[in-house]
């Protein structure tokens, strides 16, 4: 069968059709065979039998979205109350928005991971600190409103040191086993939190070797709990070694595929393991992610027996000119303003995760419908029943990834015959959702009334890009608060002076590092004014997932800025090679960190300065002595004024008159000439 949902198989002619030839028309309203005399002219209505006394489907393992991959998260924690509690009021709190099952965070790796760095709990070998970052409050937050959320860690990058100076982490598998299962331990000890599920390396190699070490570390730690997803990566080549290698197969819970476009893979159910979605969706949250949402929300398990599906990411809360923007299930990317808004996305989970549970199972059910679309129906084993019924169109469902072959939807009726313990319900309650692309008005998660169930039997008119939920769970309600602020560009003057005794989280509001860590940073050796500052944090390049710069850099601001005046203090802890930078007109991050391009004004220990329109320091505009050296405060200030830049130099003028070429705009930034300790105070942006 398709990725639409076509059907598959040829015309009734088998043996087993033989004994009820009209009614298999009937039921299944075989639009493209041969109908009984007189039957041409009147279609059969499609049927669809749900029926528990057959035995069960799959267990149903339950529907999450990432935060991670990277710094996805990394806005929403500068988000002022009661509007930050609302959001994740929205994405966790049972019967209120999206209800989510499962959070899967980033293990940080201090390595850039698509939006960003997250900083690790092991920068070094003989470090561990378990209060870096946010993924530890944000778990604590999902606990906090779903004391039954399940939680899942996995690394995009490792710290530098795992390695042993190379760029891979299964060179010494026990040194990299020990950094996961502190992160595990840490999580316990410092938080509370226990971890559901461990994966290996998000798209990338897995070792069989590992993961066995893995499992015996867990089980000699007594953490059997936790559960082993693998590989986060294609369904191919995990499941074959799982069949070849026994051992594997014993150790590995849970095979997890990325983009996996509804299907999987012979292999892949030949283990007979859980089959999950581990990452899915990644695509940009307006009506045509909502339908792509809705239809692999279904299509998953109905294609391919896969009873988790996770989305990337869980909230778009990063500047939204980084790669893959708004691509979360809601968007909140102002904390300056408080605006944020409850995409539909939110509500076509909703439609799932209100009226399921983790522990329930799909029926035996074909799951596809005869115009096109997909239905899916779960029991608690109790006599609960839960329908879901998809109709999205080719042309409003697609996802970024993979390609999606054009199928056709086309409106229909819809019977659907409740068989076994479901005989005697008489009522389902019914929620909606119509994406409305010719209208530009979409109904989202709408409460209709209830469904009479007629001796077993129901009947829906179904038109395309709609999802209904029917169900006998009285649970269900479409939260709401009152509209947050109205949404406003960054701050066109801005200033921070990191001037906080007990931060509540190491790194500073609005800036979002995208090579290297930046953290607040208690200054004891100097008893001046750079008590509190922001310090770079990473000494050695880390084993990576993207390709990271040889640069650190943080960025901060709004995109669109041109004209701006940059001021920061500077301090140049590397004798002789050190070096940092303050930059505008920024305008690349994220994966593409590498390739950013802007106005860098740098100093060096050596007494030098550059100014080059790179971050990689190649493209040289002025060069000359600065009389900088390390271990001493200096104020860099840089001004941008249409195509013409110059800088100073505490207070007192540098250079000027270089002209700007490449980049008409662009985020600030700060950052350092290669992976080294360096501190920053007194930041000050101001545009016009």
């Amino acid at each position: 069968m398709d990725a639409a949902g076509g059907r598959r198989g040829g015309c009734p002619g088998s043996p087993r059709w033989a004994g009820a030839l009209l009614w298999g028309w009937a039921l299944l309203g075989c639009a493209w065979c041969p109908r009984p005399p007189g039957a041409a002219a009147a279609p059969f209505p499609a049927g669809y039998a749900l029926d528990d006394s057959v035995g069960l489907g799959r267990e149903f393992d339950g529907i999450g979205a990432v935060s991670g991959g990277g710094a996805t998260s990394r806005l929403l924690v500068n988000y002022p109350e009661p509007y930050r509690s609302q959001i994740l009021d929205y994405l966790f709190m049972p019967n209120f928005g999206a209800s989510l099952h499962i959070l899967k965070v980033e293990i940080g790796g201090d390595g850039q991971s698509t939006d960003g760095t997250e900083p690790s709990h092991m920068h070094y070998e003989n470090d561990e600190n378990y209060f870096r970052g946010y993924e530890w409050w944000l778990m604590k937050e999902a606990k906090k409103r779903n004391p039954n959320i399940k939680l899942i860690g996995l690394p995009w990058a490792f710290p530098g040191w795992v390695g042993r100076g190379q760029n891979w982490p299964y060179n010494h598998l026990d040194v990299t086993v020990h950094y996961i299962v502190s992160w595990i331990l840490g999580a316990k000890q410092y938080h509370n939190l226990d971890i559901d599920y461990i994966g290996v390396w998000n798209e990338r190699s897995f070792s069989s070797k590992y993961i066995k070490l893995l499992r015996y570390t867990l089980d000699k730690r007594s953490l059997q709990r936790v559960r082993i997803i693998a590989s986060d990566n294609l369904w191919e080549p995990i499941s074959f070694f799982m069949m070849i290698d026994s051992e594997l197969h014993q150790v590995v819970d849970i095979i997890g595929a990325h983009y996996p476009g509804t299907k999987t893979v012979d292999n892949a159910l030949a283990t007979q393991k859980k089959l999950w979605a581990s990452e899915d969706y990644s695509t940009f949250n307006d009506e045509v992610g909502a339908g792509c949402w809705a239809r692999i929300l279904n299509q998953n398990y109905v294609n391919g027996n896969m009873t988790s599906t996770i989305a990337w990411n869980l909230v778009a809360s990063y500047y939204e000119d980084l790669p893959f923007g708004r691509n979360g299930l809601m968007t909140a990317q102002e904390p300056w303003s408080g605006y944020y808004a409850v995409e539909a996305p939110i509500w076509i989970t909703a439609h799932t995760t209100q009226f399921t549970y983790p522990g329930w199972h799909y029926l035996q059910v074909d799951g596809h419908l005869e115009g096109g679309g997909s239905y899916v129906a779960l029991t608690d084993g109790l006599g609960n029943l839960t329908i879901i019924v998809e109709t999205m169109t080719y042309l409003h469902s697609q996802c970024i990834r993979p390609p999606l072959f054009p199928f056709i939807v086309s409106p229909q009726k819809a019977t659907f015959y409740l068989k076994g313990s479901f005989h005697e319900v008489k009522t389902l309650k019914m929620w909606y959702t119509k994406l409305g692309f010719k209208s530009a008005n979409s109904t989202l998660f709408h409460p209709l009334p209830p469904v009479k169930v007629h001796e077993g039997m129901f009947s829906l008119n179904l038109d395309v890009d709609e999802v209904y939920t029917l169900t006998t769970l009285m649970t269900g309600w479409k939260g709401t608060y009152p509209d947050p602020p109205q949404s406003k560009p960054f701050p066109s003057n801005y200033k921070d002076d990191f001037n906080i005794r007990n931060p509540p989280f190491s790194e500073a509001p609005n800036f979002a590092d995208q090579t290297g860590v930046f953290e607040y940073f208690v200054n004891t050796s100097d008893p001046g004014d750079h008590i509190f500052t922001l310090r770079q944090v990473v000494v050695q390049r880390p084993i990576t997932w993207a390709s990271d710069a040889d640069q650190a850099i943080s960025i901060i601001g709004d995109f669109k800025w041109v004209n701006v005046t940059i001021t920061c203090d500077v301090y140049i802890e590397r004798p002789v090679s050190g070096g940092v930078f303050i930059a505008g007109r920024v305008n690349n991050g994220g994966i593409y960190v590498r390739r950013s391009k802007g106005l860098f004004f740098w100093v060096f220990a050596d007494g030098t300065y550059r100014v080059t329109g790179d971050l990689s320091g190649e493209e040289v505009l002025m060069k000359g002595m600065s009389g900088v050296r390390a271990r001493a405060w200096h104020t860099l200030t840089l001004n941008l004024r249409g195509s013409s830049a110059s800088g100073s130099l505490n207070g007192y003028p540098l250079w000027e008159n270089v002209t700007i070429s490449e980049t008409s705009h662009g985020w600030a930034a700060i950052g350092t000439r290669s992976f080294e300790f360096a501190q920053f105070d007194n930041f000050h942006v101001e545009a016009s």
